[in-house]
């Protein structure tokens, strides 16, 4: 098991944070792009994150987006298409998303839309 799975979703949470809005990006786009991956709602949301919740507890209560095997490309030098791992390809959907969110790609092009 990769130590990333038991990781609190809150302790990554701040990193992402920081890398968009370094950017310029806002807190509540990442939010809309976290919400749309995983089909939590806002309050569902932070609630989550406030509980200090795994990613592995995380992701087991999502309903990942239809559209999230859409996401391509390449994250840390991996292609999260070809992650093997279920959890772990989850993982880098998300890290995906929001890297493109702090390389200022349009919402609508990050969402699938």
């Amino acid at each position: 098991m990769h130590r990333i799975f038991t990781a609190s979703v809150a302790s990554v949470y701040p990193h992402y944070v920081n890398k968009v809005e370094r950017k310029g990006r806002s807190t509540a786009e990442l939010d809309d792009i976290i919400t749309w991956l995983t089909g939590f709602d806002g309050a569902t949301l932070h609630r989550l994150l406030a509980d200090g919740t795994t990613f592995e507890s995380f992701f087991a209560q999502a309903e990942m987006s239809p559209k999230a095997s859409a996401i391509t490309g390449v994250v840390c030098g991996v292609r999260v298409e070809n992650v093997e791992d279920p959890l772990m390809q989850k993982i880098r959907y998300l890290d995906k998303l929001v890297d493109e969110l702090a390389k200022g790609r349009p919402m609508e092009k990050i969402l699938r839309a």
